[in-house]
């Protein structure tokens, strides 16, 4: 394949202009981040089906991420620095870009998830060679293009499409493990309000009879450390998590701030569905190798309060939704 440059000999971090690809990116943590790279002088590509414009100052690119032939033509002849993908759900997405781009950059970070540790039940943090993605089994043929599978197997989904990235030898790939996000005005996911509502109303919150915590991350800091990450030159996957635990009912302690009178009340539930941030199992995961790599995390406490007013002061009720 023909590139703009060889990658022998791309001058990346020797003062030239850094080339970026996001893919996505232009929601959420996603327009942060390009916003981000932007401010710092990179040139950055954003590619996406055309629902959305990317933030001002952003190259746009025209492509459906999982048609091949379109995201090949779309790139024509160009070569990045860096890659980072905001919307692989899918070892087929994945196997597409890792073709696609294995000629064309010098690094890609994939944007994962805390769910890939979803089999996972330990009371300590969990580190990241509790999943391996090169010991994971990748099944193509599964049904990955039915909505309903896709969000029902998230954190497989998620694991087997790491897997494909750490299956190709010499592949620049680091899959960044993302908290449970929380923040910013334009919180599209709803898991907030969805307490904020049944603390207003009365209605019971639904827990189950063992509760655990978990490990957050607030939406500037993710966006902080997805544009630290494109600077830096580790690979593999990696945790990125505030550091402490919230409960729920931490959580609920911090929008009653909001809500006069308001008291939640907590149903035990032994079965069926359990309120966004109520889990059986215990969901923490340890941010220790960033932080060695040189990553300062903020402390979720500290934050929590910021996050619970920048969300509730425009959100309206509606069904939660995944951050990523």
């Amino acid at each position: 394949m023909t590139t703009e440059r060889d990658r022998d000999e791309w001058d990346y971090g020797r003062g030239a202009v850094r080339e970026v690809c996001v893919i996505g990116g232009s929601r959420y943590f996603g327009k942060r981040l390009t916003a981000r790279l932007i401010a710092a002088g990179d040139r950055v590509t954003v590619i996406n089906r055309g629902s959305s414009p990317p933030p001002t100052g952003a190259i746009h690119l025209i492509a459906d991420r999982d048609d091949e032939k379109s995201l090949d033509q779309a790139l024509g002849s160009r070569a990045f620095d860096v890659v980072i993908d905001q919307v692989c759900y899918t070892p087929r997405q994945a196997e597409i870009a890792r073709r696609v781009f294995g000629e064309r950059t010098r690094r890609y970070i994939m944007t994962s998830t805390v769910e890939v540790y979803e089999y996972e039940d330990s009371a300590e943090l969990v580190r990241e060679d509790a999943v391996n993605p090169r010991t994971v089994t990748v099944d193509l043929e599964l049904p990955w293009d039915d909505l309903e599978f896709l969000d029902t197997h998230y954190g497989e989904g998620k694991r087997q499409a790491e897997a494909v990235f750490a299956a190709e030898p010499g592949f620049p790939y680091v899959a960044v493990r993302v908290a449970h996000v929380l923040g910013g005005a334009d919180d599209f996911t709803g898991r907030l309000t969805h307490y904020t509502e049944r603390i207003r109303t009365g209605e019971p919150i639904r827990v189950p009879p063992v509760n655990h915590p978990a490990t957050y991350i607030h939406v500037e800091e993710i966006a902080d450390f997805l544009a630290w990450a494109a600077g830096q030159e580790f690979t593999g996957p990696v945790n990125a998590a505030s550091h402490g635990t919230l409960s729920t009912e931490e959580l609920c302690e911090a929008l009653i701030a909001h809500i006069p009178a308001g008291k939640p009340t907590f149903r035990t539930v032994e079965v069926g569905g359990v309120s966004p941030f109520a889990f059986t199992r215990s969901y923490g995961m340890d941010n220790g190798r960033a932080t060695r790599l040189g990553f300062t995390f903020g402390e979720a406490r500290q934050w929590l309060p910021r996050a619970v007013t920048e969300t509730l002061a425009t959100q309206q009720p509606k069904t939660a939704e995944r951050t990523n």
